[in-house]
């Protein structure tokens, strides 16, 4: 048998009041967290709208309209359906994706089913030398939101970066579905979904 094994240790000094004390110092500082979130103390890394931290899906927060994510067609299966298709590449921490959701989730309201709705998350973009025309690879330019339409050939026919308005996407689209301009027929139905939306979208 190894000589350690049987070699006794030295008697461990145990202090009868440290673990009381030490029982007291972690109920002062669990209270003192508790009371300092309860008067409106955060986390710096909370989110919000208007910041670049990750809280969750941006559509079913910001857009009261979870079913957008995931979409149900990819864009190869878009393209070879031969339905037009809005794809919007985004990420779940940008301030500017969280408040173009609800444009999103509006132009779903007139158009949901006579196009597919492809929201893409951008960081799931594989990383290739070259992408064919039905990868979003091929159409990304490395910024978000990025938004494409597709007509019912397969062209695109619009590719604009950054927060487009609602009107844009939906003069787009009117071309897209030979419908009369917006000058000349009663604005699609659209409406604001949750507190969000009403405050990002202008009175009627």
């Amino acid at each position: 048998m190894l000589r350690w094994l049987t070699a006794t240790l030295p008697p461990v000094p145990f202090f009868p009041n440290a673990i009381p004390r030490l029982s007291q110092g972690v109920g002062l500082v669990c209270a003192a967290l508790l009371l300092w979130l309860g008067l409106g103390g955060q986390p710096a890394a909370w989110a919000g709208l208007t910041d670049d931290n990750y809280d969750g899906n941006i559509f079913a927060l910001y857009a009261g309209n979870g079913s957008l994510v995931p979409p149900n067609v990819s864009l190869a299966q878009s393209l070879k359906y031969g339905k037009p298709a809005i794809v919007v590449m985004f990420v779940d921490d940008s301030s500017d994706c969280k408040k173009f959701a609800s444009v999103v989730s509006q132009l779903q309201a007139p158009y949901g089913r006579v196009a597919n709705f492809i929201p893409i998350m951008a960081d799931s973009i594989p990383v290739k030398d070259a992408y064919e025309p039905n990868e979003p690879g091929y159409y990304f330019k490395d910024a978000v939101p990025q938004t494409l339409v597709f007509n019912a050939q397969g062209e695109l026919v619009f590719n604009e970066i950054g927060m487009v308005a609602y009107e844009a996407i939906d003069d787009v689209m009117r071309e897209v579905f030979d419908l009369l301009p917006r000058t000349e027929s009663e604005e699609l139905r659209r409406r604001p979904i949750n507190e969000v939306n009403s405050e990002l979208v202008p009175e009627q």
